[in-house]
C-alpha cells in the first residue's frame, strides 16, 4: 500500500483523465499514469498530497517514506523541454505482448491532445527491459545520473 499510496496513487487522485489501465482474464494487469504539467504537478502534491501522506506516515529510514517527506523536484530545464511525465508498470504475465505499447500510446495521445510537448521518465541502470522498451517506443535518453537514466520524446 505504502508504494501505492507514493507512486500511484496521487496520479489518479489529482489526475484521474491521464490514468489508463489494462485487464486480461485474471484482472487489471498494468498501468501507465501521468502528469500533462510536472511542475504543477508536484506543486499541487505539496498542497494537497504529501501533507496527509505525511500525517500517516511518521517520517522513518523507509526510502518510501522518506519520499513522500522530502520528495524530489524535477529539473526545471528538463521540464522546459519536456513538461509531462509518465510511469508505467506491468504484471509480468502481461509483458512482450504489446500491452505496454499500447498503454504508453494512450497516454501519449491523450497528453498530446492536451498539448504537451514532450514527455520524459527515469528508470534505473539496472533495468534493462524497461531500457529497451523505451528505445523502441522512439524515446531517446536525456540525461543520466549515478541511480537513473533520464527518457524523453518531444511529440
Amino acid at each position: 500500500m505504502l508504494l501505492g499510496h507514493a507512486f500511484a496513487a496521487p496520479y489518479a487522485a489529482l489526475h484521474p483523465e491521464l490514468a489508463f489501465v489494462s485487464v486480461d482474464g485474471e484482472g487489471v494487469s498494468g498501468y501507465v499514469l501521468g502528469a500533462l504539467d510536472t511542475e504543477e504537478f508536484e506543486e499541487r502534491l505539496e498542497r494537497e498530497w504529501w501533507p496527509p501522506a505525511r500525517q500517516q506516515y511518521p517520517e522513518t529510514d523507509n526510502r518510501v517514506v522518506q519520499h513522500i517527506h522530502h520528495p524530489p523536484r524535477t529539473d526545471l530545464d528538463l521540464v522546459q523541454r519536456y513538461p509531462s511525465h509518465l510511469h508505467v508498470n506491468l504484471l509480468a504475465r502481461t509483458r512482450g505482448q504489446g500491452v505496454g505499447a499500447a498503454l504508453v500510446d494512450t497516454l501519449l495521445d491523450a497528453l498530446a491532445q492536451r498539448g504537451s510537448r514532450g514527455v520524459h521518465l527515469h528508470v534505473r541502470h539496472h533495468n534493462t527491459h524497461a531500457i529497451g522498451f523505451y528505445r523502441h517506443l522512439g524515446f531517446t535518453e536525456v540525461e543520466s545520473t549515478p541511480e537513473k537514466l533520464v527518457f524523453g520524446k518531444l511529440f
